[in-house]
Protein backbone atom coordinates (compact mmCIF):
# COMPACT_ATOMS: atom_id res chain seq x y z
CA UNK A 1 0.00 0.00 0.00
CA UNK A 2 1.03 3.32 -0.61
CA UNK A 3 0.80 5.97 1.88
CA UNK A 4 1.06 10.09 0.96
CA UNK A 5 0.57 12.65 3.64
CA UNK A 6 -0.29 16.06 1.64
CA UNK A 7 -0.94 19.84 3.21
CA UNK A 8 -3.30 21.91 1.80
CA UNK A 9 -4.77 25.78 3.02
CA UNK A 10 -8.07 26.24 2.80
CA UNK A 11 -7.42 29.90 3.45
CA UNK A 12 -5.16 32.35 2.59
CA UNK A 13 -3.51 32.46 5.56
CA UNK A 14 -0.54 30.53 6.56
CA UNK A 15 -1.35 29.33 10.19
CA UNK A 16 -4.75 27.24 8.74
CA UNK A 17 -2.92 24.40 7.42
CA UNK A 18 -5.22 21.06 6.66
CA UNK A 19 -3.12 17.89 7.06
CA UNK A 20 -4.56 14.47 5.19
CA UNK A 21 -3.55 11.01 4.64
CA UNK A 22 -4.46 9.13 2.08
CA UNK A 23 -3.75 5.41 1.34
CA UNK A 24 -4.53 3.93 -1.43
CA UNK A 25 -4.24 0.48 -3.09
CA UNK A 26 -1.06 0.03 -5.08
CA UNK A 27 -1.72 0.51 -8.90
CA UNK A 28 0.11 -0.43 -12.44
CA UNK A 29 1.74 3.25 -12.67
CA UNK A 30 4.30 1.84 -15.80
CA UNK A 31 6.01 -0.46 -17.38
CA UNK A 32 4.94 -2.98 -20.40
CA UNK A 33 1.51 -5.04 -20.37
CA UNK A 34 1.50 -8.49 -21.56
CA UNK A 35 0.09 -7.95 -25.15
CA UNK A 36 2.59 -5.37 -25.75
CA UNK A 37 5.57 -7.41 -24.97
CA UNK A 38 3.90 -10.04 -27.06
CA UNK A 39 3.10 -7.68 -30.08
CA UNK A 40 7.11 -6.32 -29.48
CA UNK A 41 8.18 -9.92 -29.60
CA UNK A 42 6.05 -10.72 -33.06
CA UNK A 43 7.60 -7.76 -34.91
CA UNK A 44 10.91 -8.34 -33.37
CA UNK A 45 10.65 -11.69 -35.10
CA UNK A 46 9.21 -11.16 -37.83
CA UNK A 47 12.41 -8.28 -38.61
CA UNK A 48 14.78 -11.06 -37.69
CA UNK A 49 13.60 -13.34 -40.42
CA UNK A 50 13.57 -10.49 -42.60
CA UNK A 51 17.95 -9.83 -41.93
CA UNK A 52 18.49 -13.51 -41.77
CA UNK A 53 16.42 -13.85 -45.25
CA UNK A 54 18.28 -10.79 -46.70
CA UNK A 55 21.51 -11.79 -45.15
CA UNK A 56 21.29 -16.05 -46.41
CA UNK A 57 20.17 -14.36 -50.26
CA UNK A 58 23.28 -12.27 -50.32
CA UNK A 59 25.74 -14.70 -49.15
CA UNK A 60 24.11 -17.60 -51.80
CA UNK A 61 25.06 -14.72 -54.49
CA UNK A 62 28.23 -13.64 -53.38
CA UNK A 63 29.17 -16.81 -53.43
CA UNK A 64 28.02 -17.75 -56.66
CA UNK A 65 29.11 -13.93 -58.56
CA UNK A 66 32.93 -15.56 -56.74
CA UNK A 67 32.07 -18.61 -58.37
CA UNK A 68 31.89 -17.61 -61.77
CA UNK A 69 34.46 -14.90 -61.69
CA UNK A 70 37.30 -18.15 -60.94
CA UNK A 71 35.73 -20.25 -63.52
CA UNK A 72 35.95 -17.53 -66.32
CA UNK A 73 39.80 -16.96 -65.22
CA UNK A 74 40.16 -20.34 -65.28
CA UNK A 75 38.52 -21.16 -68.58
CA UNK A 76 40.71 -17.83 -69.80
CA UNK A 77 43.40 -19.56 -69.04
CA UNK A 78 43.43 -22.87 -70.42
CA UNK A 79 41.80 -21.13 -73.69
CA UNK A 80 44.85 -19.36 -73.83
CA UNK A 81 47.15 -22.27 -73.02
CA UNK A 82 45.30 -24.54 -75.78
CA UNK A 83 45.26 -21.78 -78.33
CA UNK A 84 49.26 -21.70 -78.02
CA UNK A 85 50.28 -24.99 -77.76
CA UNK A 86 47.69 -25.97 -81.01
CA UNK A 87 49.02 -23.11 -82.75
CA UNK A 88 52.69 -23.93 -82.61
CA UNK A 89 51.78 -28.01 -82.99
CA UNK A 90 53.21 -29.34 -86.68
CA UNK A 91 50.31 -31.56 -86.74
CA UNK A 92 47.40 -33.49 -85.60
CA UNK A 93 48.23 -37.54 -84.83
CA UNK A 94 45.51 -38.92 -83.49
CA UNK A 95 41.99 -37.89 -82.41
CA UNK A 96 39.27 -40.02 -80.13
CA UNK A 97 35.81 -38.25 -78.65
CA UNK A 98 38.35 -37.47 -75.28
CA UNK A 99 41.69 -36.56 -76.54
CA UNK A 100 43.91 -35.22 -79.37
CA UNK A 101 47.22 -35.59 -80.04
CA UNK A 102 50.11 -33.59 -81.62
CA UNK A 103 53.13 -33.55 -82.97
CA UNK A 104 55.52 -30.47 -82.00
CA UNK A 105 58.35 -29.20 -84.01
CA UNK A 106 61.08 -30.39 -81.89
CA UNK A 107 59.84 -34.06 -82.37
CA UNK A 108 57.97 -33.99 -79.10
CA UNK A 109 54.01 -34.89 -78.40
CA UNK A 110 51.67 -32.73 -77.29
CA UNK A 111 48.14 -34.50 -76.21
CA UNK A 112 45.12 -32.87 -74.54
CA UNK A 113 43.25 -35.44 -72.53
CA UNK A 114 39.45 -34.91 -71.33
CA UNK A 115 38.70 -37.26 -68.20
CA UNK A 116 34.53 -37.50 -68.47
CA UNK A 117 34.97 -40.15 -64.80
CA UNK A 118 37.06 -37.58 -63.02
CA UNK A 119 36.10 -34.38 -65.29
CA UNK A 120 39.13 -32.70 -65.39
CA UNK A 121 41.33 -31.61 -68.86
CA UNK A 122 45.26 -31.86 -68.82
CA UNK A 123 47.94 -31.14 -70.92
CA UNK A 124 50.62 -33.83 -71.34
CA UNK A 125 53.66 -32.73 -73.13
CA UNK A 126 56.38 -35.80 -72.85
CA UNK A 127 56.42 -36.25 -69.18
CA UNK A 128 54.71 -33.31 -68.22
CA UNK A 129 51.14 -33.17 -66.60
CA UNK A 130 49.08 -29.62 -66.26
CA UNK A 131 45.69 -29.59 -65.30
CA UNK A 132 44.13 -27.14 -66.87
CA UNK A 133 40.47 -27.63 -66.13
CA UNK A 134 38.82 -29.15 -63.76
CA UNK A 135 34.68 -29.53 -63.05
CA UNK A 136 34.26 -30.17 -66.77
CA UNK A 137 31.36 -31.80 -67.67
CA UNK A 138 31.27 -31.30 -71.67
CA UNK A 139 34.14 -30.97 -74.27
CA UNK A 140 33.73 -32.15 -77.34
CA UNK A 141 37.08 -32.25 -80.41
CA UNK A 142 35.99 -31.00 -83.95
CA UNK A 143 38.60 -31.05 -86.42
CA UNK A 144 38.16 -29.64 -89.95
CA UNK A 145 40.10 -28.15 -92.72
CA UNK A 146 41.52 -25.10 -93.29
CA UNK A 147 39.76 -24.18 -95.71
CA UNK A 148 36.13 -22.37 -95.85
CA UNK A 149 33.15 -23.30 -97.42
CA UNK A 150 31.47 -21.30 -99.76
CA UNK A 151 28.54 -18.27 -98.31
CA UNK A 152 28.70 -19.57 -94.74
CA UNK A 153 32.30 -19.14 -93.54
CA UNK A 154 32.27 -22.58 -91.96
CA UNK A 155 35.09 -25.34 -92.07
CA UNK A 156 34.53 -28.10 -93.77
CA UNK A 157 34.66 -31.17 -91.56
CA UNK A 158 37.55 -33.60 -92.02
CA UNK A 159 38.01 -37.50 -90.62
CA UNK A 160 41.63 -37.51 -92.01
CA UNK A 161 44.01 -36.00 -89.78
CA UNK A 162 46.53 -35.21 -92.25
CA UNK A 163 44.45 -32.90 -93.62
CA UNK A 164 43.53 -31.45 -90.68
CA UNK A 165 44.23 -27.90 -89.93
CA UNK A 166 41.67 -26.27 -87.57
CA UNK A 167 40.62 -27.44 -84.18
CA UNK A 168 37.25 -26.56 -83.01
CA UNK A 169 36.86 -26.86 -78.89
CA UNK A 170 33.94 -26.72 -76.67
CA UNK A 171 33.37 -26.82 -73.18
CA UNK A 172 31.44 -26.51 -70.03
CA UNK A 173 32.30 -26.35 -66.80
CA UNK A 174 30.18 -26.57 -63.54
CA UNK A 175 30.29 -26.26 -60.01
CA UNK A 176 28.57 -26.68 -56.64
CA UNK A 177 27.58 -23.86 -54.15
CA UNK A 178 27.28 -24.81 -50.69
CA UNK A 179 26.50 -28.63 -51.52
CA UNK A 180 24.56 -27.87 -54.70
CA UNK A 181 24.97 -27.85 -58.36
CA UNK A 182 23.35 -24.74 -59.03
CA UNK A 183 23.55 -22.07 -62.65
CA UNK A 184 27.32 -21.59 -62.00
CA UNK A 185 29.02 -23.16 -64.94
CA UNK A 186 31.50 -21.43 -67.74
CA UNK A 187 31.12 -22.22 -71.96
CA UNK A 188 33.64 -21.84 -73.93
CA UNK A 189 33.94 -22.58 -77.15
CA UNK A 190 37.28 -21.59 -80.00
CA UNK A 191 38.43 -22.50 -83.45
CA UNK A 192 42.52 -22.94 -83.51
CA UNK A 193 44.38 -22.77 -86.63
CA UNK A 194 47.27 -25.17 -86.88
CA UNK A 195 49.36 -22.71 -87.92
CA UNK A 196 52.69 -24.85 -89.30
Amino acid sequence: MDCKTTFSTTEPRADRVRRSTSCRGRTASGGFTLTETMVTMALAGVILAAVLGFWTFSARTLAGITNYMDLDQRSRHALDVLSREIRQAAGLLAATPTSLTFSNLDGTTMQIVWDPDRRIVTLRRDTQVETLLTGCDYLRFNISQRNPSNAVFGFYPTRDIRQAKLVDLSWRCTRQILGQTLQTESVQTARIVIRN
